[in-house]
């Protein structure tokens, strides 16, 4: 019997062929984008899954509050190490100390790389759950080795077998290999260590960290832990939380409080306020995009139920004649769901093709390495559930109403729809356009969003502005030199060096007093060590006072702040005034502000500008040099002749360099990213949508045929015809879109009140998806309208 219900529904199919591929394509496209927005949520649900201890692992946090505004972060100090050790070693088992990951020079040979890796403590690879591929499990025992990832080991030996070789790491360290361990996968908070070396390497090598022991203010470290077998997390979070406060008297008045963040939470779930986490993050994006995905397929399961019901009198007589010769009801449901289930089969296996196209493009876009899952035997086991699923939610309704006709009434010619017939298609029509009209808003508002920010003035010009590292000993003192050189060759006009990039905050300092100082304030400063020509060579206006000067010797414990430093302190006529740093640890003479600079976003530009500090660099502590490119020549020649002068006194070291307009930029890329996808899947939406409609004003300029002809006849125009057949979809569409801007409004306003520096709602927006909707319709609706109208007449009424 099955087979004879799929028989008869593959002659339905084809006697239909464009109904059958208007049902069978939007079905594909709608389970195309489901299940490729499936693999997108469980890549990003099983972020973090290779590691085995997932649930064991945490980094410890710390939130400190400075003036009722409460922050929260990885950053810890040296001395919590000892204090966890000593008390409450039995709590964990690993507790490992780890500098910030950070971009290192390796050479072998003639080979170099600039990677990113990790200074760590001897059980990194245990908590890690690093494969060694070659070498010691225990690849940290020793002070002066390193370990590589499979990649970079490939890339520096070769063929070579690189244990025992050395590495020299930063032009400096000569470091010996002692494991290769496998690539971290893409999809992990670790994929971008590709070198881990001994945080005894990172002591001996850096005389500030040898220092840090006993500095608890100085917040300048992570540390990784796995708890113990038998103790709860939470538990020991409670138990360590008031440590630091208690061990330092002087970090007091900031409430620190410290606690484990689990590493299952780190990638979805890392939103804070006032020290709590508040569960957001990226899982907000997770569930935007499985609701997108649902309501994607039923969008394309509402144009099959549509289609099938608009064409309910065209089997009204296989049914009668079916139910005359003694089939049941549940047997007619049961052939249709058949039918149902081979266009869905069709449709999956079209999605298929569709994803298989698609998916490269998809993992471009979404920055993802997804593969197809072809040997997952849950994937295809839940592929069938899905199947099924989609057949009962596509065919259950189209079954239960074809499966009721009467006999009687179809065999005699006196069956009739009912005025109320076309009720329940106009419904889920006006269900699929709020769908897509709710989309297409809120889309438009994360791109402007987006837009906002990006048009935010930045403060100072990032345009033709290059950063080069210098995180190597070579570099020391000869920023003067290199500067000179520089300038000489006509590829830079100007030149400065700051312990921290444009676009970043590497550093908070607080602890300074000053005249007027409330009783109580516990500042909070983003703290940035900059050298002469700073200002001129990022075009940083300075808005009162002066720029440092080279004429001027005190300035080398001058200072500058920017705008929003100077409300935050409390100041008037800031400039000539001092910042004092009293501290035993740091006795340093007081700073003199010589001027006032415009605030410069540099860290989100979702964010409020921080009050900043801008302190002459004394000492050498330029991470990078900031180079202000000729612009009467291209960017390109620039680069040619600033690496040919870089490799004549840095030859052993790569040359490297980002513009600073690329690495703002990539402060919006997570929310572009999610913008684009975004704007694809509402595009496919509305494609899904428009192919329903398209198809049921085929189906009813069909079903007036004659009536059209006889319009025709009797003079009606061809705007006569399109109007009748257009104006009734119209008003289906123009509900929808007063459905779907309350809900939109709703949704997009509660999404921008988590960003401090948003958009406002404007109510051309809504205008504009309402047109845009309309105008979708009207070309949709409109093909098939005119077609009909432009039909002759005599053809369509000479049978009668």
């Amino acid at each position: 019997m099955f087979k004879n219900y799929l028989k008869i529904a593959w002659r339905n199919l084809a006697k239909n062929k464009g109904y059958s591929a208007i049902n069978i394509g939007g079905l594909a496209l709608g389970i195309a984008v489901t299940i490729i927005i499936g693999l997108w949520v469980q890549s990003e649900l099983s972020y973090d899954n290779h590691f085995e201890n997932k649930d064991k692992i945490a980094i410890v946090f710390q939130s400190q509050t400075f003036n009722g505004n409460t922050g929260t972060g990885p950053a810890i100090p040296r001395p919590l190490e000892k204090a966890l050790r000593d008390d409450y070693s039995s709590n964990f088992k690993y507790l490992i100390m780890s500098s910030w990951t950070n971009k290192v020079y390796l050479k072998y040979k003639e080979t170099s790389l600039y990677k990113s890796g990790n200074y760590m403590q001897r059980d990194a690879p245990e908590l890690l759950n690093l494969e060694i591929i070659k070498g010691e499990k225990d690849g940290l025992r020793e002070i002066n080795s390193i370990m590589l990832s499979e990649s970079i080991a490939n890339a520096l030996f070769g063929t070579e077998d690189p244990i025992g070789k050395v590495v020299k790491v930063r032009n400096q360290d000569d470091l010996v290999v002692s494991s290769v361990y496998k690539d971290i996968p893409f999809n992990t908070t670790f994929n971008d260590t590709y070198y881990i070396i001994p945080w005894e390497q990172y002591l001996a090598s850096r005389e500030w960290v040898r220092n840090s022991e006993d500095e608890w203010g100085n917040n300048s470290f992570q540390m990784f832990v796995q708890v113990a077998d038998n103790v709860d997390m939470d538990k020991v979070s409670t138990t360590i939380k008031d440590v630091k406060k208690t061990l330092n008297e002087d970090t007091a008045a900031f409430n620190p409080q410290l606690f484990l963040f689990p590493m299952k939470d780190w990638y979805l779930r890392n939103s804070f306020k006032n020290g709590e986490n508040d569960g957001g993050g990226r899982i907000k994006y997770v569930w935007l995009f499985a609701i997108i995905g649902a309501f994607v397929l039923l969008l394309a399961c509402i144009n099959f139920m549509n289609l099938s019901t608009a064409r309910s009198e065209k089997r009204a007589k296989e049914v009668g004649i079916r139910k005359s010769i003694g089939s049941q009801k549940g047997q007619l449901i049961y052939q249709f769901l058949s039918e149902s289930f081979l266009v869905v089969v069709l449709a999956f296996l079209v999605s298929l093709l569709i994803i298989l196209i698609s998916l490269n493009g998809f993992n471009d876009l979404a920055k993802k390495e997804i593969l197809f899952p072809w040997s997952n035997v849950n994937f295809w086991l839940i592929s069938l559930a899905f199947i099924l699923f989609t057949t009962l939610l596509a065919g259950s309704y189209p079954a239960l109403y074809l499966s009721s006709f009467k006999p009687i009434d179809v065999l005699k010619g006196t069956f009739k729809t009912g005025k109320h017939a076309g009720l329940p298609r106009k419904i889920l029509v006006v269900v699929q356009f709020t769908v897509s009209v709710a989309f297409i808003i809120g889309t438009v508002i994360v791109m402007q969003q987006i837009n906002y920010a990006k048009n935010r003035p930045v403060g100072y010009d990032k345009e033709g502005l290059v950063q080069i590292p210098t995180y190597s000993q070579d570099f020391e003192g000869k920023y003067d030199l290199m500067r000179s050189e520089f300038l000489n060759s006509g590829a830079v006009i100007e030149m400065s060096a700051s312990s921290s990039p444009t676009t970043q905050i590497w550093s908070n300092r607080s602890g300074y007093t000053w005249d007027g100082k409330p009783v109580g304030f516990q500042e909070d400063l983003a703290y940035t060590e900059v050298t002469y020509e700073y200002a001129k060579s990022i075009n940083l206006k300075i808005i009162e006072g002066r720029d440092f000067a080279r004429e001027f010797a005190t300035d080398s414990n001058a200072i500058l702040i920017n705008q929003t430093a100077v409300k935050y302190l409390g100041l008037t006529n800031p400039v000539g005034k001092f910042l004092r740093d009293d501290s035993e640890e740091n006795p340093n003479p007081p700073l003199k502000i010589i001027g006032v600079v415009q605030d410069m976003i540099t860290s989100s530009p979702y964010e409020p500008v921080k009050q900043g500090v801008y302190v002459f660099d004394k000492h050498g502590n330029s991470s990078y040099y900031n180079l202000r490119l000729n612009p009467k020549q291209s960017a390109s020649k620039n680069l040619v002749t600033i690496e040919k002068v870089f490799k004549e006194h840095f030859p052993d070291i790569p040359f490297q360099y980002d513009f600073v307009d690329a690495e703002y930029g990539e402060k919006f890329a997570s929310e572009e990213r999610i913008g684009t996808l975004s704007g694809v899947f509402t595009g496919l939406a509305i494609l899904i949508s428009c192919l329903g409609l398209f198809g049921l004003t085929s189906f009813v300029a069909e079903q007036r045929t004659k009536e059209i002809g006889v319009r025709k006849v009797l003079g009606a125009t061809i705007f006569n015809v399109w109007n009748m057949l257009s104006k009734d979809f119209l008003k289906l569409v123009i509900i929808s879109c007063f459905i779907a801007i309350p809900i939109a409004y709703y949704v997009m306003n509660g999404w921008l009140e988590a960003y401090p520096y948003r958009v406002t709602l404007k109510w051309w927006i809504f205008v504009l998806a309402i047109l845009g909707a309309l105008l979708v319709t009207i070309l949709t609706v409109s093909f098939q309208a005119i077609k009909a109208a432009k039909a002759n007449p005599v053809k369509s009424l000479r049978t009668e």
